[in-house]
Parts: structure tokens; C-alpha cells; sequence
């Protein structure tokens, strides 16, 4: 093969290479989320809040040294606001969840979104389910039965209500997701890095109106949560999702939803290393069946 063939085909893969290892990066990133949720001393809306908050500056500044155009109209952004109002139900209820059953399992539990998209797109797009979908969603359920245990009676009533925030933050994320898609397949003129800083904005200002409800404190206690409230708006809702933004369009879209997956499986495996949760082969073999599931009913 002559040199410049050689050097013909590298650079036809260099953006699959690059996409591979910013998808892959930005899932590592993310999949500290709860972690952070469960490091920080601070209420579950507060994270939410400073979440977005720091999150969202930082996606601003990417938009502004881009240059892309930060204005939009009245009708997109007023998708962009139900985006933001669903994402502020989403983490709200997310963080209890985490806060009740541990990181690994409420990061699992909120992947469980691709179910409530097919049910979507069953019965409002009209589309026929695949056989992939239709293992995927008993799989899926067993294999929580397996982490969660076989008698529902024994589990104290924190964890059953941290396993129902978890399905609920499934239902806010698919919601969210799908006002994304019908924002971006009528605007797509719109930057995907303005959107999703605005989305931040927006989100910030619903979880304000939810602070005042609760009266819940803007208080950041100590620096260990100013730490981890830093590097979760700066690392997870910032660079994490540039990164996954950037790289998703230069993959095949089996190989994003593939590496994406490293997220609730990495954040189970920090949930049995840094919190030492109780773990043996059944709830690995749960585990692994969600996450496969989880797979199945996404990969189309």
C-alpha cells in the first residue's frame, strides 16, 4: 500500500476515533453524577439547582466562544422551556432517588426511560414494536426484581419509595427527551449548544420556584460540597455532555448507545466501591441484565 493510501485511510477514521473517545469520555464524566448527589451535604433540589447552575455557564461560554446564535424565537422557546420544566422534575426526583437506594440502582432505574420511548412510540407514533424491545422489557424487570429481592414486604419504606422516584425519573427523562427531539426536528436551524444551555437556564429557574416551595436553603455548608457541586455542573452537565454532543454524530448509533451504557454500569460500580453497597453474584447478574435490557430496548 502506497503512503499516501496509508495516510488516505487514517484520516478517514480519525473522526470515528475521535468520536469513539469523546462519547467515551463524556460517559465516564457523567456516570459521576450521582456520586456527586450523594457527596454533596446539601438538600436534593439544592444539587439539582447548582447542577444546572454551574452547568449551564459552563455551556454558555462554549456557545459564546463558538459564536452561535443564543436567540431564538417565542415558539422554540417555549419548547425550550418545557424541556426545562421536565428536566427540573427529572432531577428533582432523581436525587431522592439516589439519596434513598444508592447511586448505582437510581442511575439504572432512570436509564429505564428507552421503556417508556417505546411505549411512545407504539402507541403515539404507530410504530410496530421490535423483538428486541419486546425481551428487552421483561429482561429488564427481572433483572431489577434480582437487585431489589424476590419479597417486597422486608424492603423499608425509604427504599420502596426510592425505587418508585426512580421509575418516575424514567417518566420526566423520557418526557424531556422527547420535547428535546420535537425542538430540534422543527428548529434544527438551532445550535445544540445554545439549546441545551438555555434548557440549563431554564431548568435552574423552575428548581428555584421548587426551593421556595420547600424552603430549601441556596446555602453551600463546606468545601468538600462546594467541591462536588463544582465538578458536578462543570464536569457532568458541562463537559461531560459537550463531549457526548460532539463525538454521538462521528459514531454509528449501536456504537454511541453501546458506550453510553458505561454510564449506569460505571455508576454501579462506583456505588459498590465508594459506598460499599452491599453486592453479591445475584445483584451483579441484575445489574447486568437491566443494563443489557436497557441496551435491547434502545439499540433501534
Amino acid at each position: 500500500m502506497k503512503l499516501d493510501e496509508i495516510i488516505s485511510k487514517k484520516k478517514r477514521h480519525e473522526p470515528f476515533f475521535l468520536g469513539t473517545g469523546q462519547v467515551l469520555a463524556g460517559a465516564c464524566m457523567t456516570s459521576f453524577s450521582a456520586v456527586f448527589v450523594k457527596l454533596t451535604h446539601v438538600g436534593p433540589t439544592t444539587s439539582a439547582f447548582y447542577r444546572v447552575f454551574f452547568g449551564g455557564i459552563v455551556l454558555l461560554l462554549f456557545a459564546l466562544i463558538a459564536r452561535h446564535r443564543l436567540r431564538v424565537g417565542w415558539r422554540p422557546f417555549g419548547l425550550i422551556a418545557l424541556c426545562g420544566l421536565f428536566f427540573a422534575l427529572d432531577l428533582a426526583i432523581w436525587h431522592r432517588s439516589v439519596l434513598y437506594i444508592g447511586p448505582g440502582l437510581s442511575t439504572i432505574l432512570a436509564n429505564f426511560q428507552v421503556f417508556f420511548l417505546g411505549v411512545f412510540g407504539i402507541f403515539i407514533l404507530k410504530e410496530t414494536p421490535t423483538i428486541r424491545y419486546i425481551i428487552s422489557v421483561p429482561l429488564a424487570f427481572y433483572g431489577l426484581i434480582l437487585i431489589v429481592g424476590f419479597n417486597w414486604s422486608v424492603l423499608e419504606s425509604s427504599y420502596k419509595a426510592g425505587l418508585l422516584l426512580g421509575i418516575l425519573t424514567a417518566l420526566a427523562y423520557s418526557c424531556y427527551l422527547i420535547t428535546l427531539r420535537n425542538l430540534q426536528s422543527l428548529y434544527q436551524n438551532l445550535s445544540s449548544y445554545a439549546v441545551v444551555a438555555l434548557i440549563s437556564i431554564v431548568t435552574a429557574f423552575f428548581l428555584v420556584i421548587q426551593m421556595m416551595t420547600e424552603g430549601a436553603s441556596y446555602k453551600i455548608p463546606d468545601i468538600q460540597s462546594w467541591a462536588t457541586l463544582l465538578a458536578y455542573g462543570i464536569m457532568c452537565q458541562g463537559l461531560g455532555w459537550v463531549l457526548i454532543s460532539k463525538g454521538i454524530g462521528k459514531i454509528t448509533a449501536s456504537r454511541a448507545g453501546l458506550i453510553l451504557l458505561l454510564q449506569p454500569t460505571l455508576t454501579f460500580i462506583w456505588d459498590v466501591l465508594l459506598f460499599n453497597r452491599p453486592t453479591d453474584l445475584v445483584d451483579i447478574l441484575g445489574a447486568l441484565m437491566a443494563i443489557v435490557a436497557i441496551y435491547l430496548g434502545s439499540a433501534k
